[in-house]
């Protein structure tokens, strides 16, 4: 059996020579969407830094989208670790199911605006204050706390520093090369990484089978559990990641993607393509990461995958494994911290700093140390992080939005963020008083889900009664 390792020391010289290339050849991508940045306008504009001036391709699209949604590398290993295949239901199938919505209901709906952000979105259907509710939420819930410190402990583990230490300079990287090239940066480096996190995973699938064999493997040295659709968590508990997973359909990176995209056309048929692409993804680290349990049940669970496959592969693919876990972190850590920092610059601050590339590169920083005291705040819990950000985002935006593409011109910009304060306020007082006490197995996030919708629908005007349009404010 394989042993929980705790040095770098373990890699060959190729090893680190395949990670460093990989490196150079993701700084070398970032440092080209830099210079077309640069060759395109001395003085780039809003929308070019911001969007590439609309004008992304279906692969670039294909590339960046994929590369983006998985980050949390660790975060799904924890869970996969503690549950089993339950990871593979709620990070994976509800995820599918909301794409699939998003590409054929809501991709189309969005050619109407020519929006900036989700915030910027919400403007123009609702109103000002509106926007500015969106705002904050939307930078607290995509200020990228697990990602920093996904990073911080990826450092960590290769090359023994402190994890706060890889959280600091890690994300001062990531931060220099975003705030320089813009979205051109973030899309060229995930092109790069792309090719290698995905070529990673599927590494460790086939090598595991090779030297463990398959399922009979994993069933005689895994929990019962760890085969079972909830994991041995309640059934509304596991529907709570199911709406969480609805979040896409306000998610502001996968909206960031669509207003940057050459059409809608583009926007439709990439989803649908990535949505393959992450279902074989989801298939590989899931797998990987039962393995990793059957192989080192005693090891910490968000580690455990990352030493299972360093000792697995064999020198060379080893250091490639390494560059493709940190690609992994990189592709969603640099979107996250750009829109993030859209979201400060641009949605919240915008009347305030008339420079808004300036006022977005120092926004990055800020944004990056503002992550970094979230992931100390929930003190190194991926499912806290991901659970609570995600349940008051989704359950207090979700319903007014959705509603706002059904049924447009009926929700006024008052009404909205009365139904999102409502809501919030709700989820909060059913988590620290009496009434949670009480109906324990009712999970805040439908408490918030449902106030949001009964204010809408008592308080909507009437249809025929529309508001008049807010698309100029």
């Amino acid at each position: 059996m394989l042993s929980e390792l705790k040095t770098a020391s373990y890699f060959q010289p190729l090893d680190w020579s395949v990670f460093a290339g990989v490196i150079l050849a993701t700084a070398v991508a970032a440092v080209y969407g830099s210079w077309r940045l640069k060759k395109k306008k001395d003085k780039p504009s809003a929308l070019d830094y911001l969007l590439m001036g609309r004008q992304l391709t279906l692969p670039l699209f294909v590339f960046t989208l994929v590369a983006t949604w998985y980050g949390g590398i660790f975060a799904v290993n924890e869970i996969t670790f503690n549950y089993g295949i339950f990871n593979f239901v709620t990070q994976g199938i509800f995820w599918y199911v909301a794409y699939l919505i998003f590409a054929f209901f809501i991709a189309k709906r969005l050619a109407k605006y020519s929006s900036y952000t989700l915030p910027d979105l919400t403007r123009q259907m609702f109103g000002p204050k509106s926007a500015k509710v969106t705002a904050v939420l939307t930078l607290c819930h995509i200020a990228p706390g697990v990602y920093v410190l996904s990073l911080g402990m990826f450092l960590h583990m290769v090359f023994g520093i402190s994890v706060l230490s890889g959280m600091i300079w890690g994300t001062l990287f990531v931060g220099l090369y975003t705030a320089w090239g813009g979205l051109r940066s973030v899309v060229f480096s995930d092109l790069v990484q792309f090719f290698v996190m995905c070529s990673a995973v599927a590494m460790v699938v086939v090598f595991s089978v090779q030297s463990f064999g398959g399922l009979s493997f994993l069933k005689a040295n895994l929990p019962a559990s760890h085969f079972t659709l909830t994991g041995g968590n309640s059934w509304l508990t596991t529907c709570v990641w199911g709406f969480i997973a609805l979040s896409t359909l306000i998610d502001p990176s996968f909206y960031q993607r669509c207003f940057a995209a050459r059409s809608p056309q583009v926007v439709q048929k990439g989803i649908l393509i990535s949505t393959g692409i992450w279902f074989l993804f989801d298939f590989c680290t899931t797998t990987g990461s039962l393995y990793a349990r059957a192989v080192l049940p005693q090891a910490q669970p968000g580690e455990a995958y990352f030493y299972y496959a360093i000792q697995l592969l064999p020198v060379g693919l080893r250091g490639f494994f390494v560059a493709g876990i940190l690609s992994i972190i990189l592709s969603t850590l640099n979107s996250f911290l750009f829109i993030a920092a859209n979201t400060l610059s641009f949605d919240l601050l915008r009347h305030r700093f008339k420079r808004v590339v300036l006022s977005n590169r120092i926004s990055i920083f800020i944004v990056g140390a503002f992550s970094i005291g979230m992931a100390l705040v929930f003190r190194g819990s991926f499912k806290e992080i991901w659970l609570v950000l995600g349940s008051y985002f989704s359950a207090c935006l979700l319903v007014p939005i959705l509603m706002g593409y059904l049924t447009p011109n009926r929700i006024s910009d008052r009404l909205f963020v009365g139904s999102v304060l409502a809501s919030a306020a709700a989820m909060t007082v059913w988590h620290w008083l009496p009434p949670y006490k009480l109906v324990q197995n009712i999970d805040p996030f439908y408490v918030g889900v449902m106030v949001s919708l009964i204010i809408l629908l008592l308080l909507r005007k009437p249809e025929n009664e529309n508001i008049s349009s807010v698309t100029d404010r």
